[in-house]
């Protein structure tokens, strides 16, 4: 059972392929043999000879190589010199007296048909052997290092996408608790001015946070469920301002479920109000949308708030802005853009990504 075993995992095809390349160089041998060592006679049974003295040695040197060490390991040298020191003569008596048979002329172990020098020919043809067959040896040992340099490649890359996964849900844990504090600063404030108000914005929070906490640790989410957390938000923030937050979220049936990382925007929402609408006496609009064009999809942020050139506005850490900078570097690289600009009245943000419609 354990015999049959070991041939059904004998690499046959690749004793098979190394048959081929013997044969080629058996050919070559024989046209040395005639017409380099030779006098240029009998190229025929010279071809015979060389045949029959190549497949034997190929037979007992690959296919004991192949059965003793396979594909990928190495092999032992000593014992390999010790395989060629036997199967080098073996073949050579074994494959004389075969050719002899074949073409009817006998043949001595050290002769040869059409060589006025009777040995170097057999001598040139299993030196040959042994060469073709080292040159499988150090082929299969290449082909062993280069295995194990795509297995090393192929583990380097797991590390570097595992870190990368770290380094993301780092930068998304501290967006989330900054969105939180915020919020939590912002009921802290009205608790004096409108204890009413202010429990109905905690009620907000808790029911936007309970739609929000379990989609926001998630690795990716579609536009749809984006924009239904940024309204979520919105409709939060607008307990607290009042009349003077208004806002319009425009997103196409046809881009609904791309997919994309969660919270990118929520970020640039949270800036438009922070520094844009808080500080402006009558507030003001908020404008989110997506647009598709180009395979490229952009996702834009505007506000009818102060604008840049109005003074830095409530104070802030940048810690959003900087952290979605880097979440877009991370993922997608130099496919990726942010830009935050001035408009006629207020300002814009804009992050452009790759895009395949579904």
């Amino acid at each position: 059972m354990r015999s049959m075993m070991t041939l059904s995992r004998f690499p046959f095809r690749r004793l098979a392929i190394d048959g081929l390349y013997v044969c080629c160089f058996n050919v070559l041998c024989a046209i040395l043999v005639t017409y380099v060592f030779g006098n240029g006679r009998n190229f025929g049974a010279s071809l015979v000879i060389s045949m029959c003295i190549g497949t034997i040695a190929w037979l007992l040197i690959d296919g004991t190589r192949l059965l003793a060490w396979g594909e990928v390991r190495p092999v032992s040298w000593p014992k390999f010199l010790l395989l060629l020191a036997i199967a080098v003569p073996v073949a050579s008596v074994l494959g004389s007296e075969l050719g002899g048979w074949l073409i009817g002329v006998e043949i001595s172990m050290l002769g040869a048909v059409g060589s006025n020098r009777p040995r170097g020919p057999l001598l040139f043809t299993l030196f040959a052997t042994g060469i073709v067959t080292s040159f499988f040896v150090y082929r299969d040992r290449l082909a062993q290092a280069r295995a194990e340099a795509a297995v090393e490649k192929a583990r380097a890359e797991i590390v570097e996408r595992q870190a990368l996964q770290a380094q993301l849900q780092l930068l998304q844990a501290q967006i989330e608790p900054h969105m939180l504090f915020n919020t939590l600063a912002n009921v802290q404030g009205l608790i004096a001015l409108d204890p009413a108000r202010a429990q109905v914005m905690l009620d907000q929070l808790i029911q936007y946070l309970r739609a929000t906490l379990s989609a926001s640790r998630a690795d990716r989410t579609t536009l749809q469920q984006e924009f239904a957390l940024l309204d979520a938000y919105l409709g939060l923030m607008s307990v607290r301002m009042g009349a003077r937050l208004s806002y319009t979220l425009e997103l196409p049936d046809t881009l609904k479920q791309i997919a994309l990382p969660p919270m990118l925007l929520q970020p640039l929402v949270e800036n438009a109000i922070a520094h844009g609408l808080e500080p402006a006496i009558n507030g003001g609009h908020v404008q989110i949308s997506a647009l598709a064009a180009d395979g490229r999809l952009e996702l834009a942020v505007a506000d009818s708030g102060c604008g840049t050139g109005a003074g830095p506005g409530k104070p802030g850490t940048g810690l959003g802005l900087s952290n979605l900078r880097e979440r877009l570097r991370a993922l997608y690289g130099e496919r990726a853009a942010f830009v935050f600009e001035s408009a006629p009245q207020g300002t814009v943000a804009r992050i452009i990504l790759p895009c395949e419609l579904p």
